[in-house]
């Protein structure tokens, strides 16, 4: 393969090449939802970041595996052993059958990432469905002597396998400060220390979800499906492991102990993890109030937006920010991404219109290996979507006669925002996304008079004109050349 992929690897903390475990083989597992809800904007960044990278790799071609679960049991309220599981908690609430629950948001959530334009992965399996072979990695940690079995529930324990192997090496936690600084929660007493994890745990009698096993009937731990799924069906070494860096601690740590503790060995090659996404520049959550589904989000239903913002634009405005780096979330970013997003389309509207030359006098080459170089860079996609602009200002230079291009050029320039923009980036163009080409139109016809009412001296014409599109949401801006317009908050 000629371009060569780097990738930073939490475990090492730096970016490396990326060479895959069997090429031209791709082995890639990401933690999905806990499905007790619908899909907030914390889970579109996760979803857009790796399938960005699913895309890219296909892109590059390799042949990728891309497995993403879905937690239907296991994970507990304060994700500490302790507590009630989630989706029960909400069956009980709701007054469902537990599996109503998770099927009614499976459903919401799919419906909206194929919104967002996702790929599908090609595994989606659940907790609830590999019962028993997290019974048998159960079993095989505490042959290998790092488990306990206490009152029918198995622990890991952490301190015995510290001495042998690294626990800490994927957060940079260190035991010793662990012990130092983890309290004892009620319900935990049963266990040698208080930062153990749960293997298997016996289910109280108010517990209705639980399956039999020779320690007791009870449910898995919500850490152990990861490392099951992952290896059952990537193999017992594969390539990518990705997630929010909220999984880094203690989730993915948890993995790589159950996954060595039961091998011998790590399962996986590169540590992948997109940063989070804040609110006005607090953590979203629902006791701050600033909690937002993807669904309030696409209709507008929710009292900290302004209006209601298209799938696309979502997806543009986490694409303008590196994975890797911390995402605030205001009205006034998600305005500004469908203004950039309008610009892009109109772009390449712009390109299906330019006329060829013998020569081009602009150098169409040198910006195909320049947005290679930006995804190659880490998936740097904000650096590849300025790319993509300075190539908008090319096409707009040969729209207006400034510069030239060739035949050939032209369907090489056509080819990179069709792969670039399309294929990898995987945006659409949407009625609601600006792009509306009967609006364009209509304004453009209304705007135009306007043009012949100031040429005719008919200021008070002109700016009547201007402040009526104003009322409805939409601001002119007069240029030498004529005039731009954008639609503002509605």
């Amino acid at each position: 393969m000629q371009n060569k992929l780097f990738i930073y690897n939490t475990l090492s903390r730096k970016k490396e090449l990326f060479e895959p475990v069997n090429s031209p083989f791709v082995g890639m597992y990401v933690c999905g939802p806990t499905v007790y809800g619908d899909a907030h904007l914390g889970h579109a960044r996760p979803a857009i970041t790796f399938d960005l990278l699913f895309r890219y790799l296909k892109h590059l071609g390799y042949k990728v595996r891309y497995v993403r679960n879905i937690t239907d049991v296991g994970h507990l309220v304060n994700d500490a052993d302790s507590g009630e599981d989630k989706i029960q908690k909400k069956a009980r609430l709701d007054q469902l059958e537990p599996m109503e629950v998770v099927q009614r948001y499976v459903n919401s959530f799919h419906n909206n990432m194929n919104q967002l334009n996702t790929l599908p992965p090609s595994i989606e399996p659940r907790a609830s469905g590999h019962i028993i072979e997290q019974q048998q990695m159960v079993a095989q940690i505490l042959k290998n002597g790092f488990a306990y079995e206490i009152n029918g529930s198995v622990y890991f324990d952490i301190e015995k396998y510290n001495q042998k192997y690294n626990y800490g090496k994927l957060s940079g936690r260190v035991l010793e400060d662990l012990l130092n600084n983890t309290r004892a929660l009620d319900g935990q007493e049963e266990k040698k220390n208080p930062f153990d994890f749960a293997l298997w745990k016996k289910a109280d009698p108010e517990h209705i979800m639980h399956w039999p096993s020779k320690w007791s009937e009870g449910y898995p731990g919500w850490h152990l499906e990861c490392s099951v799924m992952s290896t059952k069906y990537l193999g017992d070494t594969f390539d990518i492991h990705g997630g929010g860096m909220d999984l880094v601690f203690p989730h993915h740590e948890c993995e790589i102990a159950q996954s060595v503790a039961a091998s011998g060995h790590d399962a996986v090659k590169y540590w992948v993890h997109n940063n989070m996404i804040t609110i006005n520049g607090q953590k979203m959550g629902k006791s701050l109030g600033n909690f937002i589904t993807l669904n309030d989000l696409f209709s507008g239903e929710n009292e900290l937006l302004g209006k209601k913002f298209s799938p696309m634009a979502i997806r543009f405005f986490i694409l303008q920010a590196h994975y890797r780096s911390t995402l605030d979330f205001s009205s006034d970013a998600i305005y500004a991404a469908e203004k950039g997003l309008h610009k892009l389309f109109a772009g390449i509207e712009t390109l299906n219109k330019i006329t060829v030359s013998e020569k081009s006098s602009v150098d169409v080459k040198s910006l195909e290996q320049k947005c290679k170089d930006a995804l190659n860079d880490d998936l740097n996609s904000p650096i590849l979507i300025s790319h993509l602009f300075d190539g908008i200002k090319i096409i707009n230079s040969i729209d207006k006669g400034k510069n030239t291009i060739s035949k050939d050029d032209l369907v090489l320039l056509k080819k990179i925002y069709n792969v670039f923009v399309f294929d990898i980036l995987g945006l659409n163009q949407e009625t609601d996304c600006g792009s509306n080409d009967l609006l364009d139109k209509a304004v453009d016809a209304i705007l135009n008079m306007r043009l012949d009412a100031k040429k005719r001296k008919d200021f008070e014409l002109s700016d009547k004109i201007r402040d009526e599109l104003f009322k409805i949401g939409l601001v002119i801006k007069d240029k030498k050349d004529g005039f731009e317009w954008e639609i503002t908050r509605q």
